[in-house]
Formats: C-alpha cells, sequence, structure tokens
C-alpha cells in the first residue's frame, strides 16, 4: 500500500474507528435495511455537471435495486478539497467520490499524471476514444493493483475543455510572456504555461475572483460552466477568453474497492450500472453547459476568440515525449497519438 494511503489511515485512525465500519463489514441490504451508499463531489455548485452525474447514479441504483440500495449525494457538504473526499473514501465515510488526476498522483499513483499533459486530446471525441478504450481499461486495472485495492475506478468523467481566459486576448503564444496564470504551480501543467512565456502562480479556487478583479493574477484557465459560474468572467482580468483547448479534463469516479467487493454480486452490477449512466449524464451535460455558459459569457460582455495553437501544441509535446519516457508509457502515448481524427 502506498506511503499516502498509509497516512490517511493514520491521520484518520480515530475517526474511522469512531464513524465508520469496516471496507469489509457490508451488509448485504434489505427493504427494511437497505445498503446506503455516500456519494460525494467537491464543488458547492447544484448546477454543477458532477451534481447531474451523482443524481442520475443515484436514481438508476435505487430504481434498480427495488430499495435495497439507497444513496445520499453531498455536493461539497463533507468535503470541498479533494483530499478530504478521499480520506472519507479510505475509512468507510463515503463510498464514491470523484477526484481530479491531479490528486491522484498524490496518492503515489503517478501514471495519473498522463491525463493532465496540455495538447494530449485535440478534441471531445479523441478523449472519448482513449478513456472507453484499452487505455482507460488498463488504468482502470492500475489504479486498483497499485492502490491495494483501496480504490476502485467506476468510470471516467469529464470537466469540459480548458481555456485561457485574462486581460487580454491572445492572438499567439507570445501575448503570453511575462503574463501570471492562475494555474497548477507545479508538473507538467506548470512546465507547460512556463515553456509558453506564462508565469504559473497559485491562487485558491475560491479566492480567484479577487485575484482577477485585483490584478493579483493576469489570467486563468478553466472551462465555461467552471469559471463563468463563478463570474471570473466579469472581472477585469478575466473577460478576455481564448479558446486554446488545451486540455480536454478526466476526472475519475471512485469507490473503496474492498468495500464494493464485500457486496452481493447483484448490487456489485447493480453500481456499476449506475456508475455507467452517470458517466453519460455527466457527459451529457458538460457538452450543454458548455454552449450554455459560452453564451452567458458573451451576453454579460466578455470577448471570445480563437487562435491557431500549432505553436502551443508544439511546446506541449516535448513535455508529453518526457513524461511518458518517466513512467514507462511511452507505447501509450503513441496510442493516443495514433487515435487522433
Amino acid at each position: 500500500m502506498k506511503r499516502y494511503i498509509l497516512a490517511i489511515f493514520i491521520s484518520v485512525l480515530c475517526f474511522a474507528l469512531v464513524s465508520c465500519s469496516s471496507p469489509e463489514d457490508v451488509s448485504e441490504g434489505t427493504q427494511e435495511d437497505p445498503i446506503k451508499i455516500i456519494a460525494a463531489h467537491n464543488q458547492t455548485s447544484t448546477e454543477s455537471p458532477y451534481q447531474t452525474g451523482l443524481l442520475k447514479f443515484k436514481e438508476v441504483a435505487e430504481k434498480q435495486s427495488d430499495g435495497r440500495i439507497e444513496v445520499e449525494v453531498h455536493a461539497g457538504t463533507i468535503g470541498t478539497e479533494e483530499p478530504e473526499l478521499i480520506q472519507k473514501l479510505v475509512v468507510g465515510a463515503a463510498d464514491v467520490v470523484l477526484v481530479s488526476p491531479g490528486f491522484m498522483t498524490g496518492t503515489g499513483i503517478q501514471e495519473f499524471e498522463f491525463f493532465a499533459l496540455p495538447y494530449l486530446f485535440d478534441s471531445y471525441a479523441h478523449w472519448e476514444s482513449v478513456v472507453d478504450g484499452e487505455i482507460g481499461e488498463e488504468m482502470s486495472q492500475m489504479v486498483s493493483e497499485e492502490s491495494g485495492n483501496d480504490l476502485k475506478l467506476l468510470g471516467y468523467w469529464s470537466a469540459g475543455a480548458r481555456h485561457y481566459y485574462g486581460k487580454k486576448p491572445l492572438e499567439d503564444m507570445s501575448d503570453l510572456n511575462g503574463m501570471t496564470i492562475r494555474t497548477q504551480a507545479s508538473g507538467v501543467v506548470s512546465d507547460f504555461w512556463q515553456q509558453t512565456g506564462a508565469i504559473p502562480t497559485s491562487v485558491s479556487w475560491g479566492e480567484l475572483y479577487q485575484a482577477l478583479q485585483q490584478n493579483v493574477v493576469d489570467s486563468s484557465e478553466n472551462s465555461y460552466p467552471y469559471f463563468v459560474q463563478q463570474n471570473h468572467h466579469t472581472t477585469s482580468n478575466g473577460r478576455y477568453i481564448t479558446e486554446t483547448a488545451h486540455d480536454y479534463t478526466t476526472r475519475f469516479l471512485l469507490a473503496n474497492g474492498k468495500r464494493f467487493d464485500g457486496y452481493p454480486e447483484d448490487i456489485q452490477e447493480i453500481l456499476m450500472n449506475a456508475s455507467e449512466a452517470s458517466v453519460e449524464a455527466e457527459r451529457q451535460e458538460v457538452l450543454a453547459q458548455d454552449e450554455e455558459y459560452k453564451e452567458i459569457a458573451i451576453e454579460d460582455g466578455a470577448e471570445v476568440n480563437q487562435m491557431d495553437t500549432t505553436e502551443m501544441e508544439e511546446a506541449a509535446a516535448p513535455i508529453q515525449d518526457e513524461l511518458a519516457e518517466e513512467l514507462n508509457m511511452t507505447e501509450t502515448l503513441e496510442k493516443v497519438r495514433d487515435l487522433k481524427e
């Protein structure tokens, strides 16, 4: 078991002993005593596509089980940070959670940083062909093995295509020279933005609106539903949006593998059916909201432009090659590239 997972157990042991049953102590559930599933994400907005996905999970699980499963959905109410959610998942205080590639590397599963590589995918369809195919299945098996079955991957969700937004539009990559950009401050994401000439800067999501408004940072990057819901596009340093589509984002729907394996086989099947339904619902909502919130941004006075991203893609390529070699995933990278339309 990875050191990170051991650290989680130690830090929350008292909480686990008092509040939670062991992952193996799973009731088969009856109509009188249903199996209760705590499903959580870290977004406090109930308009988030994450909420749509988990509500679909709840709907399918409860309907197909005829009341043997009861799902309780939490939108940021048991943790707004991904480490909190994983802690609760490991000790049994949550049963299904959503996390990002960046956090997965913090668990010691470094291979998942692969999904954070800028310009790894050139379209949403390309992303789907990867996560829903052989590569996605290999990654699913890897997370179970490397976590000692503390984590089980139930499905791949999306958080949309990420774009630049800042104090000025981008016409070419040179416009980023010397600009501060709120983004991941370490790892391959940071390496990429440094290659473009920008200065990666760490600002918490909750403080970003004020940071953009008060010139603490010149720009940021995210997908339309997330930054428009937070009104970043109305700030002085957020109103110019350039559709760079540098990341078609991946999110992981996780369960506690040991607890999951303790359920009866029919319950496991129902939970996998619910997971598949949640994947479809969440992805559809992401695509719908991407268009919806782009229009809202324009109506609010934001300016949207496109640019030739060839130079940025060329800056990303050696970073992709280097990480793939480091992770012994060069063959995987070539497979991803071969799947481009």
